[in-house]
């Protein structure tokens, strides 16, 4: 799943929504200073908002079709997965990973991080999800187990309560790796609520950069998303989707290794 992100990076730039202006700031208060580096960069949607606030950022990033995008933005991007990524010596006052924290260790992770932050640097996971109308997600849930019956992504139906409540799950099994790793301060998780609306248009160029629905053969993502489309146009061709941005910030411990 994780290598599907990569098959039409544009699409994924051009969809994926920035994090909320007052999480940046929130985040750039508590570093103690402005170099950064942006585990999972992608292609560079958070980066180019820590850019904007005057921070310096290097990317780590495991595909190189991502990565290939955000340095055509003007990003400086290193071809690795984090757990594997050698910083030559390097130290950061800040490591930062918008929605790709899940795909590291959390232990191992942590304890890179802890490795290369300066003392009083900062870790800070974070990431979006959003949350489908009830007959939109049961479209996509309905039209996915036709065409791929076989794939091992859990479309077992919508889950109880919010979704957006249940994202909370991935930071606080972050937040465990980070206690585990016994080098940071006590977590702070943190979650800001937000909404956006979409033309039934935008909604079909957004919902392939989910994971496992790029990675689809056309005709079986085609037929997806005419089924999500029948759905949003039931509802009048238009959707306004709740998100919700999780995340936490942790800040690095003056006990040496």
């Amino acid at each position: 799943m994780a290598e599907s992100f990569g098959i039409d990076p544009e699409r994924y730039d051009r969809n994926r929504p920035p994090y909320p202006e007052a999480m940046i700031e929130r985040i750039v208060a508590a570093s103690p200073g402005a170099d950064f580096l942006d585990v999972g960069c992608g292609t560079g949607i958070e980066a180019r908002q820590f850019l904007a606030a005057g921070r310096t950022v290097l990317g780590v990033e495991a595909d190189p079709r991502m990565a290939d995008f955000a340095r055509a933005t003007g990003m400086e991007v290193e071809v690795a997965t984090f757990e594997a990524w050698e910083p030559a010596g390097r130290t950061f006052d800040a490591v930062v990973s918008g929605t790709a924290w899940h795909w590291v260790d959390p232990i191992a992770g942590a304890a890179k991080a802890a490795r290369i932050l300066r003392p009083g640097g900062l870790l800070a996971p974070f990431g979006h999800v959003y949350q489908l109308p009830p007959t939109v997600a049961d479209a996509l849930i309905t039209a996915y187990r036709r065409v791929a019956p076989d794939s091992p992504i859990n479309f077992t139906g919508r889950p109880e309560g919010s979704i957006l409540d249940a994202y909370q799950a991935l930071y606080a099994r972050a937040a465990d790796g980070i206690r585990e790793a016994d080098r940071f301060g006590e977590p702070e998780m943190w979650r800001y609520d937000w909404e956006r609306s979409y033309t039934c248009d935008e909604l079909l160029d957004l919902v392939p950069t989910s994971g496992g629905l790029a990675s689809l053969p056309p005709d079986r993502l085609a037929e997806v998303l005419a089924a999500v489309g029948r759905a949003v146009d039931e509802l009048g061709g238009t959707v306004t989707l709740p998100y919700a941005t999780w995340g936490l910030t942790a800040v690095r411990t003056d006990i040496q290794p």
